[in-house]
């Protein structure tokens, strides 16, 4: 499947400072990648805190990656950078909308993705990925919710897109940590739509996945188990 590649181009290469296996730094390298957006990339050491420092805090205020620096363009989350991005080198049409529905209905996947899906299956993933501490009930409830809730989503779509036809910045924003979801232990094998949809996203020209990790135990999301 083709999407369309940016007409405009930086000076010079974007920054992008990141974590590998972060969902939030691979949504923001998958999407120039897509659109052949030339940069390179930092990796912080952020085994030893690197990016808690006051240098990285003059970057980013909240001491969390993704950055990027584009000439003196500094920014900072996910999501914003995905925006900043669009604007600036590919089609805003295309990638946030073309009318006010469409517009209103990414804009509404990108806070998913900042709110349930963070909360959910990249926060288990945490757990497993990077050691962190979850509140593990709250975690696996919202992630069955969600995963459900986008289930019965895609049944309703005219693709196997997110919104619209083709790809689109709401499908950019949901990939990573849903694709990635076994690795916190959250299954995907009742979920035969988000399933194909993962294969849709995967299945785009120039497409580059996210480095993997291991699959962890499967846990019972069942709020009723």
């Amino acid at each position: 499947m083709t999407n369309p590649t940016s007409n405009t181009l930086p000076k010079s290469p974007i920054v992008l400072i990141q974590n590998p296996k972060s969902g939030h730094c691979h949504k923001v390298s998958l999407f120039m990648t897509l659109n052949a957006i030339p940069f390179t990339t930092v990796e912080p050491d952020m085994a030893k805190g690197e990016h808690k420092s006051d240098r990285f805090s003059s970057l980013n205020v909240f001491k969390q990656v993704p950055v990027i620096t584009d000439g003196d363009i500094t920014l900072a989350d996910s999501n914003a950078i995905l925006v900043y991005l669009i604007h600036a080198y590919a089609d805003s049409d295309y990638w946030l909308g073309k009318d006010a529905k469409e517009k209103a209905l990414i804009q509404r996947w990108l806070s998913v993705s900042a709110g349930e899906l963070a909360k959910g299956p990249a926060a288990a993933r945490l757990e497993y990925v990077f050691g962190a501490t979850i509140h593990v009930p709250t975690v696996l409830a919202t992630s069955e919710t969600l995963l459900a809730n986008i289930e019965a989503h895609l049944g309703n779509t005219v693709s196997a897109f997110l919104v619209g036809e083709h790809v689109t910045a709401a499908d950019i924003a949901m990939y990573s940590y849903i694709a990635h979801a076994p690795e916190g232990g959250i299954s995907l094998s009742k979920f035969p739509l988000i399933n194909a949809w993962i294969n849709a996203v995967e299945s785009l020209d120039n497409f580059v996945p996210m480095p993997a990790s291991d699959i962890a135990p499967a846990r019972n999301t069942s709020p009723h188990s």
